[in-house]
């Protein structure tokens, strides 16, 4: 037993350990820190967007990988899903609470890896 799960005396746990083996917070943490998932959280940051103009904001990005990208974080409770019934009809996507919290986080690497802008091109040109 860890000394977290020991402190809680069966009271349900409330923070994680991500270098725990057997933390679920990890899947968290590898979803957020993905880089299509990390870049769609601050795409949506001002407001929603539908699917294709989410898919321009991200150049790049394939149709499969930002479709799989949007459930990840919709199954993670990041990422609310609207369907808005017009025809055709429009998907809408938006951030919830805690999709919202997770912003400080993802401008801050967002921020940290431009202003090393010098490191990534070294490693791009090779």
């Amino acid at each position: 037993m860890t000394e977290t799960s020991t402190r809680t005396s069966g009271a349900a746990k409330t923070h994680g350990n991500v270098y725990s083996a057997d933390c679920p917070c990890r899947d968290l943490l590898e979803v957020v820190a993905n880089k299509w998932a990390a870049l769609a959280i601050g795409a949506l940051a001002e407001e929603p967007l539908r699917f294709g103009a989410l898919q321009r904001r991200l150049e790049g990005v394939s149709p499969k990988v930002l479709t799989a990208t949007l459930r990840r974080l919709e199954d993670f409770g990041l990422v609310h899903r609207e369907v808005i019934p017009a025809v055709p009809l429009h998907v809408e996507y938006s951030l919830t609470e805690d999709g919202r919290s997770a912003l400080e986080p993802v401008f801050a690497l967002r921020d940290w890896a431009e202003s090393h802008y010098a490191l990534a091109k070294v490693h791009a040109d090779g």
